[in-house]
């Protein structure tokens, strides 16, 4: 408000006037709040009562503020940290920057009108009348612009610290917090837990962009180990979020009850430890299955096809091949045979091999430790 401040007090409003004016201070400023009531349905509510009077004090005090400068007395303190704080405190009592800029102008008009009736039958000359008019309005401008600063400050000090609410929450479910420690969080953050969320795993610079094409739901990290983000999506429609994300290098695991979110993201973290190509969790489920656990299904293989290491490489592998096969096809000769390119009698030929190897391979102990120990190839 400097520039403002230097013009004004350039004014030098003789003592008559000052005097004059100064009367009407609380009449205008009575005036000035009730147009503000009528012009600005906003304010309409917020100005009755006790708001209505700490409102009226701020703008006698600005005013005098204003005459102080203009006599060439300034008193000390600035209005325009007054108005600054005015716009904050408009951003905490939830009303927007139009509805404070439209107050301003119904505000400057009315204390225009008021003085200029004060000022004109104490005998300020008509020249000094247009100049005091356009500083007027320069002063008033100036406390608006501040109050803009204070709304646009605390709108984007609200703006950063919901941010770190909500990068806290997903931390909280990424590391699944407890509930009670969850139900903290979301309160804090002012979010509204959805029924489900879906982890999607993807390199930290896709994070963001990937983030504004979901619903505004979404909880959004980028800045987990290894460049990773993960993205946690509020009742995902599978279909169309797998779609969303066709040109993104994506890892995208299961819907999860809000308060599990954990487990979808321990899924994909896992999905995309096995393989680069992995972007749909669901469809690898078996792999999944037997990767849980590397040690024990290293362990399973060895046991379960312990007979086949007494043979050969290149026969042991082949008979592995035709378990597989038969065991996938429930033993059906014809399609054993045509999943291996071979003759049905070739087939029955190594499975009466591995009848010998196997005794009890009609057990269905046996059968569920084949299964599992075939279902992957060995790495």
């Amino acid at each position: 408000m400097s520039h403002a401040i230097r013009r004004v007090s350039d004014l030098a409003l003789d003592e008559t006037t000052v005097t004059a004016l100064r009367a009407a201070l609380k009449s205008t400023a009575d005036e000035v709040v009730q147009a503000i009531i009528d012009e600005v349905p906003s304010y309409a509510n917020a100005l009755s009562g006790p708001m209505g009077a700490t409102i009226r004090r701020a703008v006698r005090t600005a005013l005098g503020h204003y005459l102080d400068l203009a006599s060439g007395n300034p008193t000390g303190g600035d209005a325009g940290d007054a108005a600054y704080e005015l716009g904050r405190g408009e951003v905490r009592d939830g009303r927007s920057m139009d509805a404070l800029l439209s107050a301003y102008r119904v505000g400057a008009r009315v204390a225009w009108r008021c003085l200029a009736a004060g000022a004109v039958p104490a005998g300020l000359p008509a020249a000094e009348v247009a100049k005091f008019a356009e500083l007027t309005f320069a002063y008033i401008d100036e406390l608006s612009a501040a109050s803009a600063a204070g709304h646009a400050d605390e709108l984007a000090a609200r703006g950063r610290a919901h941010e770190r609410h909500l990068e806290h929450l997903a931390r909280d479910l990424l590391a699944d917090a407890s509930p009670d420690v969850l139900l903290v969080s979301v309160q804090r953050a002012g979010w509204q837990p959805p029924v489900s969320l879906t982890a999607v795993l993807l390199p930290a610079a896709q994070a963001r962009p990937a983030y504004r094409a979901l619903d505004p739901g979404t909880l959004v990290l980028d800045d987990l180990p290894d460049s990773t983000g993960v993205l946690l999506v509020p009742d995902a429609d599978r279909p169309h979020l797998l779609r969303q994300l066709t040109d993104r290098t994506a890892v995208v695991g299961p819907a999860r009850p809000w308060t599990r979110a954990s487990a979808s993201y321990a899924r994909a973290v896992r999905a995309r430890s096995l393989s680069s190509d992995i972007h749909d969790t669901e469809d690898h489920l078996p792999e999944l299955v037997l990767s849980a656990d590397v040690d024990a299904f290293a362990d399973l293989r060895a046991r379960a096809l312990a007979p086949l290491r007494t043979l050969p490489v290149a026969t042991a592998r082949r008979l592995e091949e035709t378990l597989r096969a038969w065991l996938l096809h429930q033993g059906r000769r014809d399609e054993v045979a045509a999943a291996l390119f071979v003759h049905p009698q070739t087939v029955r030929y190594r499975m009466s091999q591995l009848r010998e190897l196997f005794p009890d391979l009609a057990s269905p102990q046996r059968v569920l430790e084949l299964t599992l120990a075939v279902g992957l190839r060995a790495g």
